[in-house]
């Protein structure tokens, strides 16, 4: 079977301090985020456009379901601000951690870093230049 649509349609990255999560992300992306309680599930949703390409996805604490961890699943955020050099900045400044700087993938594809978020998880960012 032939897929004529990009594979990821939703992701969730777990959090143990869920308050912390949403400074962190708050800063490193310049975007607000909103925690949702459901029992005893907490989730704060990235911002989402439906008619736009990409995948929507949330922060998410609860306490028999998700873990933090650096040895998961990579997801690749596209670089916000465009300047992946600015973003990995305020990634410091918000008490994350660069594990790998910004480089190279191949000149069609563009540049990568990885780093370690507030609550332990290795995130990437991608831009094309």
């Amino acid at each position: 079977m032939i897929h004529q649509h990009n594979m990821v349609g939703w992701f969730e990255i777990p959090v143990s301090d869920m308050d912390r999560a949403i400074g962190f992300y708050s800063k490193v992306f310049d975007i607000s985020l909103e925690k949702q309680e459901f029992g005893e599930e907490m989730m704060a949703f990235f911002p989402w456009f439906e008619q736009q390409t990409g995948a929507g996805g949330s922060l998410n604490y609860h306490p028999a379901f998700y873990k933090p961890s650096e040895n998961g699943v990579l997801i690749y955020f596209t670089t916000p601000s465009g300047n992946l050099d600015e973003d990995l900045k305020r990634v410091e400044e918000a008490g994350g951690k660069v594990l790998i700087p910004k480089k190279l993938i191949s000149e069609d594809i563009g540049y990568m870093a990885v780093f370690l978020d507030s609550e332990g998880n290795r995130i990437a960012l991608h831009s094309r230049t």
